[in-house]
């Protein structure tokens, strides 16, 4: 009951009192006792059966009507994992902006956990999140690799002339800001360190990208940023890339209740995705990509 409410919204009590309702209304109690739990009965499961196939008809219909042609506009409502970066965000969703018929997005931002309880009752059609579904989380869902590109330094101009020389090993004690314990990027960054011996100063952790942005752009320290969108980065914050690595692969999925994504504006983010943003999409996966050649490359061309 606990679980159900916090999915729905909705107080324990509240939903003990709304099934007592039905089973007045069924004549029937859909519920065993065993212990301290409550588990469905014949009656119940048989309820639950039909309930399932009820809404599944339910939501084949919304989905009818809303990629039915010559119609209000095509919706697609995302959830975006608040460790994307927006303008990683801004890249994918784009694409479906593009499309020749109107399209309306309506995004919603949030941490991966309260999206996927969206997603599995049908309130987001998917989720843009940098790591894949999660493996303990009680939601149906299948993740569809978008993508996957190097993950690059960047900082002030004043910061990058410090520490620019001999990149990486000149970040062991240059002050750096780290994403926050959501972020799927931040263990890799944490084994990148340990790896090439650095120890650098820890100066501020972010769960929201774009607030790390604003301490980097104001020369607070050094941070990782996804090489796919460096010429952004630079242009509008004119900050320099120090440097970049391949040895930290940032991913970006979509997240679904499909197995097969069929929505053409989810088709369409995929396609771009591939062929255009990110390096390394192979459409749906649940598996790690190949080990890659662990490299690091001075902002310029040279490698360490």
């Amino acid at each position: 009951m606990a679980r159900a409410g916090e999915r729905l919204h909705l107080t324990a009590q509240t939903i003990s009192g709304q099934i007592s309702l039905f089973e007045e209304s069924l004549g029937y109690k859909l519920f065993k006792r065993v212990g301290r739990r409550l588990e469905l009965n014949d009656e119940g499961r048989m309820v639950f059966d039909y309930a399932e196939r009820i809404f599944s008809l339910g939501e084949e219909l919304e989905e009818a009507l809303r990629l039915r042609p010559g119609g209000r506009a095509l919706q697609l409502r995302v959830g975006v994992a608040d460790a994307v970066p927006k303008a990683i965000a801004y890249l994918l969703l784009e694409s479906a902006l593009a499309m020749p018929d109107p399209i309306r997005i309506i995004c919603r931002e949030g941490k991966l956990d309260v999206l996927l309880a969206d997603l599995a009752i049908h309130k987001l059609d998917i989720i843009i999140a940098d790591s894949p579904m999660p493996p303990n989380v009680d939601v149906r869902g299948y993740h569809h690799l978008l993508g996957e590109c190097d993950t690059s330094f960047f900082a002030t101009p004043e910061l990058a002339r410090r520490y620019r020389k001999d990149f990486p090993r000149s970040f062991d004690g240059a002050p750096f800001l780290m994403p926050g314990e959501d972020a799927a990027v931040r263990p890799r960054l944490l084994r990148w360190f340990e790896k090439e011996k650095i120890r650098p100063q820890i100066s501020g952790e972010f769960d929201d990208g774009a607030l790390l942005l604003a301490f980097g752009d104001a020369g607070a320290g050094i941070f990782a940023a996804p090489s796919a969108i460096a010429a952004q980065i630079r242009k509008q914050y004119g900050l320099v890339e120090i440097g970049r690595t391949d040895a930290i692969r940032e991913q970006f999925y979509a997240i679904s209740v499909e197995r097969r994504l069929t929505h053409p504006a989810v088709l369409a983010i995929q396609s771009a995705a591939r062929g255009n943003l990110l390096v390394g999409s192979t459409g749906s996966t649940s598996e790690e990509p190949p080990a890659r050649r662990k490299a690091a490359t001075v902002a310029g061309g040279r490698r360490s």
